[in-house]
């Protein structure tokens, strides 16, 4: 189960049983393991668009080319690796805002959430 203690108990106090509490934590695990899914669909493509902040850039929409998306998941946590053309980014989370638009938390060198879009116009 994934709940923290303190979660656990707060739901214990509320009135859920443990195998309820089991089914919400097979639910949650459930529903990542599909955002999972929907992002790497997301990112089977050539290029893509973000609203990233970039060193030595003007700000603005930057487009990148990507090579692969490796996600995996263990309870609640989303992570893995987003590959670009010349560098590449750890995944700490991420979700999916519409068909068109992705989020993603990027871990160092980025260390922010950043939306993705499957073209500029998405982002404005």
């Amino acid at each position: 189960m994934h709940f923290d203690q303190r979660t656990q108990q707060a739901l214990r106090d509320v009135g859920l049983s443990k195998e309820e509490l089991r089914e919400a934590s097979d639910l949650v695990a459930d529903a990542v393991e599909r955002d999972a899914d929907r992002l790497r669909s997301f990112f089977e493509r050539d290029v893509v668009y973000s609203d990233m902040e970039r060193a030595h850039s003007s700000g603005g929409i930057n487009e990148h080319a990507v090579e692969f998306i490796d996600l995996f998941t263990h309870g609640s946590d989303l992570r893995g690796y987003l590959r670009f053309d010349s560098w590449g980014v750890p995944v700490e989370g991420g979700r999916v805002l519409s068909e068109d638009v992705v989020e993603l938390t990027l871990g160092p060198t980025v260390d922010a959430r950043v939306r993705f879009a499957r073209d500029e116009d998405a982002l404005r």
